[in-house]
């Protein structure tokens, strides 16, 4: 178990910087593959070469049927699954790291030029203020950063189908308890018979629902990350409305920025008209009521 724990540590702290379902898909990681990885594994397969027997006394007729039977131990094969599948989540944590440790840099030196009184010189040279980084540690999913998790989501679903294929094509789900061979130097057909099988099979089928159920919850991801974006789309363009003050204004139609101004500026009296509280339509109202007026005495 030990060798497990640098592991176990770095992915514990892809939990503060991970949604709601990737904190479930750790914690199924944690449990039901690393876990049950280490505390029951090791005792179901121990005896796996030992007790692998063929019905021949043919020197090396045994190791040769059971590496064509075993081509790697089902124990380091979902250890390099684990691994494999952990990497893309280890690379997105590099990525946060950086992200945090760029945007402390940036905070440090606005407050030094903040305390200087040269904000306008910091703001010219471009900097720009921290928007990832949150005051208790954690970061916003946003922009680059989720991309960078959108990919090692999906790079984990391609590992994941990749390695339950090698599974299937490697063994099989099930082990039978007898395995014919006739590959070199066996003298003929030579029946050759595994321990425990039904027990194997069985921790076999659990390693492979674990597997199917962590692919699950990485596509539930990818769908609830979209629906996300979708939702926080449609919620800004329902909050931008554009005001009948606000003009419209083509700057190619003006050649410089006086005329722009002076545009604006007819744009601004003319909304000053037609306010019916205005003076000046007052004004014109009653002159041309009076104007009425004289024109029906005449």
């Amino acid at each position: 178990m030990g060798e497990w724990d640098f592991l176990g540590r770095l992915l514990d702290r892809v939990q503060a910087h991970s949604t709601v379902v990737g904190k479930i898909w750790l914690t199924v990681l944690f449990v039901f593959r690393i876990l049950v990885l280490c505390a029951g594994a090791d005792r179901v397969w121990g005896d796996e070469q030992s007790d692998f027997i063929c019905n021949t006394l043919q020197p090396g007729c045994e190791n040769v049927c059971y590496d064509h039977a075993f081509p790697i131990s089902h124990i380091r094969f979902w250890v390099l699954q684990i691994i494999s599948v952990s990497t893309p989540t280890l690379a997105y944590l590099g990525h946060v790291v950086h992200i945090i440790h760029v945007e402390k840099k940036v905070k440090e030196m606005l407050q030094k030029q903040l305390q200087n009184e040269q904000n306008s010189a910091f703001l010219k040279k471009g900097y720009k203020f921290p928007k990832y980084y949150r005051d208790n540690g954690k970061v916003k999913i946003r922009g680059c950063l989720l991309t960078s998790y959108i990919l090692s989501v999906l790079f984990k679903i391609l590992l994941e189908v990749g390695f339950i294929y090698g599974q299937y094509y490697l063994y099989g789900f099930t082990l039978e308890t007898q395995y014919v061979c006739s590959r070199f130097p066996c003298p003929n057909k030579v029946d050759c018979f595994l321990s425990r099988p039904t027990e194997k099979s069985v921790f076999i089928w659990f390693m492979l629902v674990v597997a199917c159920v962590s692919l699950l919850l990485n596509v539930i991801e990818i769908l609830y990350l979209c629906a996300k974006k979708i939702n926080q789309c449609l919620s800004r363009k329902k909050d931008y409305t554009i005001t009948p003050v606000t003009p419209v204004v083509n700057r190619k139609d003006f050649k410089t920025t006086h005329q722009v101004i002076q545009n604006w500026m007819n744009h601004e009296l003319e909304l000053q008209r037609r306010e019916p509280g205005n003076e000046a339509t007052k004004s014109v109202a009653s002159e041309d009521h009076s104007a009425d007026m004289q024109e029906v005495r005449i």
